[in-house]
């Protein structure tokens, strides 16, 4: 009964992510995306298509009645990327994934509840799955049984966010710094210095401001990077340039370090002046690799020292307990495919009934019009309108005997 459903999927999981490209379609704005879309939708007389498209994932989504012949995913692979040289074509169609039927509505389920993702219990999947169909869509592609499966899709994956807690716990490196750093108990106000302005410390940064630490400067040999982020974090955050950390004279309350030395820097030395004095235990997170910090400093003044090493022990811990998660999840999504196929099901009858109304119009009009126009046009005036009406009577009976039963049977 499912059987229009079909996915062909290429993922982190079956080819290295620099491969993942062969299977995007090509384009340079999103007029040639929607122009490409639609040619494939055309070429292999598809119902409906959804693309996505992520950093790890490439996904079709297909409405497509039938079984597809032998040669299909070939035909689909150069339909999709007519670039592909033959070697490559064979390549990416030993790895590729397809599914058809209830196996490709369960993988639909799975991607949506972030089970398949790269990180388990990453909601980001999911906001980009509702986008790529709302593209879809606009752009006429996806289509009813499609529209039906996405709603099953979003409702699944918000009961396994709701009833589980694959979601919990951060895994990412940055969610788990700045745990430590709410955990540490400093006030909002706590000096901080922000040493780096790559991209870890902007994500550092956005959460800084999320949590209201507002008192905070940013050192950088780019003082434009540097300016950047104090910007992006308000009202109170400085920019100064690096060459300016070894004679400020301010004092701190934490430093969070992440910057592209190839060898530790912040010495024994250079933690002395930026203390001015100060004897008790700061905090230091360190998420530069190699560490920031020499092991020395470390050893020899009271710091609650926290490294990128440390970080990834819990985010394993973590993630392990969102993996034990998964099997909880997975019952769910089955319910959930149990009852999409009864929800499939009244759907196509109620669209197979809207054929009826169409049809039993065209019976009468056959019978009035030629079966028995030669008789009609004996009867007098009075008894042809008679007639007609009873005609008419029996018309909207016929059409509404039939469509309340497949409602009475949808409900």
């Amino acid at each position: 009964m499912l059987q229009n459903y079909k996915i062909v999927t290429l993922t982190h999981k079956q080819a290295p992510l620099s491969e993942l490209g062969q299977l995007m379609v090509q384009y340079d704005s999103e007029q040639e995306l929607r122009e490409a879309l639609q040619a494939l939708k055309s070429a292999f007389g598809m119902d409906g298509l959804l693309y996505l498209s992520t950093c790890n994932r490439v996904t079709f989504l297909i409405d497509l009645p039938g079984h597809v012949s032998p040669d299909f995913l070939e035909r689909f692979c150069k339909q999709v990327n007519p670039q592909l040289e033959a070697s490559q074509c064979a390549n990416l169609m030993a790895k590729l994934v397809f599914l058809e039927g209830e196996e490709a509505l369960r993988h639909l389920f799975e991607v949506a509840a972030s089970i398949d993702s790269m990180v388990i219990g990453e909601r980001e999947i999911l906001r980009q799955l509702r986008e790529a169909y709302d593209r879809c869509t606009n752009w006429n592609l996806t289509g009813d049984n499609i529209r039906l499966a996405m709603k099953t899709t979003v409702e699944a994956a918000k009961e396994v966010y709701a009833k589980t807690r694959i979601g919990e716990k951060p895994i990412s490196i940055v969610s788990l710094a700045i745990q430590q750093l709410l955990e540490s108990k400093l006030s909002r106000s706590a000096r901080i210095l922000l040493i780096g302005a790559g991209q870890t410390n902007t994500l550092v940064a956005k959460f800084l401001k999320k949590h209201d630490f507002t008192n905070v400067v940013v050192f950088n040999r780019s003082i434009e990077k540097a300016e950047r982020l104090s910007e992006l974090l308000g009202e109170g955050a400085r920019a100064l340039a690096l060459d300016r950390l070894a004679s400020y004279s301010e004092g701190f309350d934490a430093i969070i370090t992440c910057t592209g030395h190839t060898q530790s820097w912040i010495d024994s030395e250079l933690y002395t002046q930026l203390l001015r004095g100060g004897e008790e235990q700061k905090l230091v997170i360190d998420l530069a690799v190699p560490n920031n910090l020499t092991e020395a400093t470390r050893a020899q003044f009271p710091i609650h020292y926290i490294d990128v090493e440390h970080l990834r022990s819990i985010a394993r811990e973590n993630l392990a307990f969102r993996e034990r998660e998964v099997t909880q999840a997975r019952k769910l999504l089955t319910t959930q495919l149990y009852d999409f196929h009864s929800t499939y099901q009244h759907r196509s009858i109620i669209r197979a009934m809207h054929r009826v109304p169409e049809a039993i119009k065209a019976v009468k009009s056959h019978a009035m019009n030629e079966v028995f126009a030669k008789e009609l046009r004996d009867l007098n005036p009075e008894s042809r309108q008679l007639l007609e009406r009873m005609m008419d009577y029996m018309e909207r009976r016929c059409i509404s005997i039939p469509m309340q039963a497949a409602k009475e049977v949808a409900q």
